[in-house]
């Protein structure tokens, strides 16, 4: 080959290694160093320049998510949902077009259900699934029963459906308006036939969604199962009576306890708010009330327990039982969930406050930690909280959320929420590893950062 075919060679190979972004140094025999590593290709020194580390992906919620439900075989989002596609209301969408312009809160409730996004969690029958994967099943099991293909039990599944339905059906009854004072109850409402027309539409499919739950979970004929997810719907059913409220039954907080100085919360033996409530003893019996309205942590947990908690703990201790694992283990799996729900409240409680202005006409919850937090702070804004006795309209929200970013408030919403976190990640510690429990613990992670 001739010395000017070499070089032509050595400008094309030069012309390409250019392109695909490797870094030239030039041509000779002798090897040269580039930032530290020693290349030679022929008679042409080259070398890719130094590559930056890699960066670890950030545990985004939707892609924690995303990676759980291949684990476990199908999205589990929208289980819930395909009850709405059954013959006998397959024509709810339809009315439903009734209630636009009218602002009622169903069509609300449904825009929360159909966008699974960070915002909800509408991801429940997925958790059930993971811990139930991630524990796994006693030898006795019939391999009928078994799933192999997503490592689940097929009543596993079918209790993941019932949790979702549960959820739904009371998301949607919490949708009802209450349309006149009960000293004018019984007269007409002809002007309000829209929304007495979408109370309907919430109550029926509310109690829809509701029917068939018990359904299923009666045909897993298992009665202690059948025991512990019926006090969960007991525990829904209570959360909505517990505290002070508006005449819309729209929650508020208690007065604050008059403590004296250094006078703290009742702890525990470890230094902790003891918030068991009597479920660490007996979980299917009503949990106690006694000394917790007006304490803030105690309060804000005893809602979120009565209202989500109870509901994803049975779950997933009721999927524990089905798998034949021992009580010991069961009670774990109820801890995990209610610290789960715990600490995914406390991440939906600080978005509001996420900004130092509130939104022309934004809302938030009173029930909310940073503001109990708060109000254990500075008394005095319970004032304005009073105003909204008759109706939370009358509540300046603004003044509200300034008040609340001035105080300790956010800062011990963000304890809260590592505690309830920390004590969900202690419980999945103690199970094998596996790639159930990773997803599980990436969802917690990905928490952080909503």
């Amino acid at each position: 080959m001739s010395l000017s075919r070499i070089y032509g060679l050595q400008a094309r190979l030069r012309m390409q290694l250019q392109k695909s972004g490797v870094k030239v140094i030039g041509c000779g025999r002798s090897l040269e160093v580039l930032d530290g590593q020693r290349c030679t290709f022929a008679t042409t020194r080259w070398c890719h320049d130094k590559l930056a580390p890699k960066p670890v992906p950030k545990q985004d919620w939707n892609r924690a998510v995303s990676e759980a439900e291949k684990i476990v075989g199908y999205p589990t989002s929208f289980l819930s949902l395909r009850w709405l596609l059954s013959d006998e209301i397959a024509n709810v969408a339809l009315h439903l077009r009734k209630l636009v312009g009218s602002n009622h809160p169903l069509l609300r409730t449904a825009k929360i259900l159909i966008y699974n996004g960070k915002n909800n969690m509408q991801t429940w029958g997925l958790i059930v699934l993971l811990i139930s994967k991630a524990v796994g099943h006693a030898p006795t099991v019939p391999d009928l029963e078994q799933d192999k293909s997503a490592g689940v039990l097929q009543s596993q599944r079918g209790l993941a459906e019932i949790t979702e339905m549960i959820r739904t059906a009371q998301l949607v009854h919490q949708g009802m308006v209450n349309l006149q004072p009960l000293a004018d109850a019984g007269n007409e409402l002809g002007s309000d036939s829209d929304t007495i027309f979408g109370n309907k539409i919430a109550l029926l499919s509310g109690d829809y969604l509701l029917g068939n739950a018990c359904l299923q979970l009666a045909g897993l004929r298992n009665q202690a199962l059948i025991e512990l997810i019926s006090s969960a719907v007991r525990d829904l059913a209570e959360s909505n009576f517990v505290g002070v409220r508006d005449l819309q039954n729209n929650p508020l907080p208690s007065k604050p306890l008059a403590r004296t100085t250094g006078e703290s919360a009742e702890v525990s033996a470890d230094g902790e708010v003891d918030l068991s409530f009597g479920d660490l003893v007996d979980n299917t019996q009503p949990l106690s009330l006694a000394g917790v309205m007006g304490d803030p942590e105690k309060e804000w947990a005893l809602r979120h327990i009565l209202g989500a908690g109870t509901l994803l703990g049975k779950s997933c201790q009721g999927a524990m039982m089905l798998a034949g694992q021992p009580e010991a283990l069961q009670r774990r799996g109820y801890m995990f969930g209610k610290h789960l729900s715990l600490a995914w409240q406390a991440c939906i409680d600080l978005e509001p406050f996420s900004s130092d202005q509130l939104p022309s006409g934004g809302r938030f919850s009173l029930v909310s930690a940073p503001v109990l937090f708060h109000l254990e702070h500075d008394p005095s804004l319970y004032a304005e909280i009073e105003k909204g006795l008759e109706s939370i309209e009358n509540v300046n929200y603004a003044a509200v959320h300034a008040a609340v970013l001035k105080g300790p408030g956010l800062e011990r919403t963000r304890a809260l929420q590592r505690k309830h976190s920390q004590a969900a990640m202690n419980v999945l510690n103690e199970l094998p590893p596996s790639d159930a429990r990773t997803a599980l613990q990436n969802i917690i992670i990905a928490m952080q950062d909503i």
